[in-house]
């Protein structure tokens, strides 16, 4: 979830994670004619090498606009800790790869390749990795050119919101053995680390529900400055459309695609797609049995297709409930909470907040009023604390992208995987699905498919050890 909008979150990126004071800035004051990249041996490596200790990782990056912006400085913070150079930058519109080519310019002393079309950046021999930023409707599309063309990539979430190109996706980069790295940043992030870590130590018990609940007060996605800055001989509309039908230009929606159904599930895509991965990762268990979805444009009646009001139930195998609600007409506390015979697991905040805490489950409200006052709570903390954490963060932490650059150098899998993109990808469609059909969507683990019927037979439950028939 990109452009995160308290101040507070952005205090704490300065203050509380200190990454500026910490990590070099790169070169600044450089310009495109100051000094043009050019691969050299000591720079970047060679086509098809085994990235060794020393050698420089050559970076391409595809789609650059407000969350491309963002990872392209993330990358560059990392730059000497990690020893990586953005040599390659691409964009279908022209103001965004001139921005794109002039920040990295800034960052590394010296201006990298800038092109329109991503075929042309892919071609680059000598580009290892690539960072896609695109549009959601395209994320899996490119992430198997990419894979197509031998390079690992960083992909940003959801990684595919159409069922059998999220699996094209995914299966190219298994097929080639690639090191792949999904945008769901906080499995890398300390706190959801370490509440992961208290999750698995069975301090919750048996859970039986998850509650999420993000909110927000405001026509999320809608009215993009560049919606009037973009002129359509300034890019490569049919390009943008990817895989789309076409249809004439439209500003609105190359720059608000979230809000249009064909492109995004908006909330599903944006908002789920964090808060599923993080349950998957917590209870183990990655694939939804079955899934129905409700809400409405009940804020914002501004044109958009996609609701600014939805919720979705989640059932999965293991035998628990999710329940994921976000409303863009208020902003009540947001909150996530595990649901457990032993304990709850409470996190504070929205998408993305380290404050996390542990919560006794003993007694019931019936028969004590005061029972939540004599629960005994902690809160998850980690060493040298100085209090609580805040209970909000920006999309500016640098831990999974450094994660991603040390397993291009290990060929280990990163924290978040092409198969743990896959689920999430899953659960998000199946929902996005259930909210246009009206019904009630069931997950297939044998075919990969998603049907309007129970599957013959559901995966086992590990509480019993015994599959359910369905049949």
């Amino acid at each position: 979830m990109s452009n995160k909008h308290s101040a507070g979150k952005k205090k704490h990126r300065r203050s509380f994670l200190n990454e500026a004071a910490t990590l070099a800035t790169g070169a600044a004051g450089a310009t495109l004619a100051e000094s043009a990249w050019r691969p050299t041996p000591t720079t970047a490596l060679s086509y098809g090498r085994v990235v060794g200790a020393n050698d420089r990782i050559s970076l391409g990056h595809i789609g650059i606009g407000n969350r491309g912006r963002e990872l392209g400085w993330i990358a560059s913070r990392l730059k000497d800790k990690c020893n990586v150079e953005m040599t390659a930058v691409c964009d279908l519109w022209k103001v965004n790869c001139e921005k794109a080519a002039a920040s990295n310019a800034r960052y590394y002393g010296r201006a990298p390749r800038a092109f329109q079309h991503l075929e042309d950046l892919l071609a680059l021999k000598d580009v290892n990795a690539v960072l896609i930023s695109t549009p959601e409707h395209s994320h899996s599309p490119i992430l198997k050119l990419t894979a197509e063309a031998g390079k690992d990539a960083y992909v940003e979430k959801p990684m595919g919101n159409v069922l059998e190109e999220a699996k094209a996706a995914r299966d190219t980069v298994l097929e080639r053995n690639l090191i792949v790295q999904v945008g769901t940043q906080h499995r890398s992030e300390p706190y959801p680390r370490a509440a992961h870590d208290a999750v698995q130590t069975g301090a919750l018990g048996d859970v039986s529900k998850v509650e999420i609940v993000w909110n927000y007060h405001g026509p999320r996605w809608r009215g993009r400055p560049e919606v009037k800055e973009i002129r359509e001989q300034d890019t490569d509309w049919k390009k943008w459309l990817m895989t789309k039908p076409y249809q004439p230009f439209d500003p609105q929606l190359y720059f608000e695609f979230r809000l249009y159904k064909d492109f995004s599930s908006g909330i599903a895509d944006q908002w789920l797609s964090h808060g599923i991965d993080l349950v998957h990762w917590f209870m183990k268990d990655d694939f939804p049995h079955s899934v129905t979805s409700h809400g409405g444009i009940f804020a914002w009646r501004d044109g958009r297709q996609n609701p600014d009001t939805f919720q979705a139930l989640l059932e999965y195998p293991k035998g628990f409930l999710v329940s994921f609600a976000t409303s863009f007409g208020n902003d009540a506390p947001s909150f996530t909470r595990y649901m457990g015979k032993k304990a709850t697991l409470l996190d504070i905040g929205g998408e993305g907040s380290p404050r996390y805490q542990l919560v006794e489950e003993k007694g019931n409200h019936e028969d004590n009023p005061k029972i939540e006052d004599q629960r005994a709570s902690r809160y998850i903390t980690l060493p040298g604390d100085p209090g609580l954490p805040p209970t909000g963060i920006d999309d500016l932490t640098l831990e999974h992208m450094s994660n991603w650059f040390e397993c291009l150098r290990r060929r280990e899998q990163p924290h978040a995987t092409v198969r743990n993109g896959f689920s999430h990808s899953v659960a998000c469609i199946m929902a996005a699905q259930a909210y246009w059909a009206g019904r009630r969507l069931y997950w297939d683990r044998v075919t990969e498919a998603i049907l309007d019927h129970p599957p013959r037979t559901r995966a086992a439950l590990p509480r019993d050890g015994n599959p359910i028939s369905v049949a």
